[in-house]
């Protein structure tokens, strides 16, 4: 089962770099936002074993540090 959890945050961590390659317009704020929700959510699956709550609130959590390390 645990194999199962790592091979889904493989996964999305893929799908994450594949999907931020397409920001190459995205303001520098903007994109730390998106990499930090996008790493806030796969860890909050990969902690909370694939809970959708772990994962929308390390996805919310990743996006606020991430947006706020720009200024």
């Amino acid at each position: 089962m645990a194999i199962h959890s790592k091979m889904k945050a493989g996964v999305a961590a893929v799908l994450l770099l594949a999907g931020l390659s397409a920001c190459s317009n995205m303001s520098t704020r903007d994109r730390n936002t998106a990499i930090g929700a996008g790493v806030g959510g796969v860890a909050g699956s990969v902690l909370t074993d694939g809970s959708a709550i772990g994962t929308i609130g390390g996805a919310v959590v990743g996006g606020v540090i991430g947006n706020q390390t720009s200024k």
